[in-house]
């Protein structure tokens, strides 16, 4: 990842920041202030970036404005980001087509992160369903750290997965669990 740079955009769910690895989605973060917080959040969120000496040296990030300069994004990044801003407006995406580089991780995350990424748009489903999913259903608490590691949120949508009852429990992201609100909303799923 040492020469790819990130990629940022307002939307109405606040800065995004984005990152790619051999045509992969490697991680997201949004609800940010600004592209600036957005990046700095991505790489705090991201250990990789500590890769090539880079731990510790945000200022030698590369990263590009795609709302100031489409052209500084290829095409399918710029065409994800296109359908990011659909989203932020309402409209139906599950981004079950976005590839995304999961990285270094246990295979009962991988089976979590997987099953999560087929919950529908609209819908939820407690930790203890999705630990039930992945023939675990003992794991809820394992599968609520999952979704607290997840670096692809909306694409993972871990935003769906809820606590017994319906409740909102923790949400990671920027904003914590009002943003996990907004989301469920914007999804009509609460």
């Amino acid at each position: 990842m040492t020469n790819n740079p990130l990629y940022v955009f307002p939307s109405p769910l606040g800065w995004f920041a984005i990152a790619w690895q051999a045509a992969h989605l490697r991680a997201l973060v949004f609800g940010h202030a600004s592209g600036e917080e957005a990046v700095h959040a991505l790489v705090a969120a991201d250990l990789s970036f500590a890769e090539g000496g880079r731990a510790g040296r945000q200022d030698d990030l590369r990263w590009v404005d795609i709302g100031q300069n489409r052209k500084g994004a290829p095409k399918e990044i710029r065409q994800f980001v296109q359908r990011i801003q659909a989203y932020a407006d309402g409209e139906r995406d599950p981004f079950l087509d976005i590839p995304v580089a999961l990285g270094d991780v246990t295979e009962f995350q991988r089976q979590v992160l997987l099953q999560c990424r087929r919950i529908p748009f609209g819908q939820t489903m407690t930790y203890g369903q999705l630990a039930a999913q992945v023939s675990c259903p003992r794991a809820a608490r394992a599968v609520g750290t999952v979704m607290a590691g997840n670096r692809v949120p909306l694409v993972i949508p871990c935003h769906r997965v809820v606590g017994l009852g319906g409740l909102l429990r923790g949400y990671s992201g920027c904003g914590g669990t009002a943003m996990k609100r907004r989301l469920l909303e914007l999804e009509g799923a609460v």
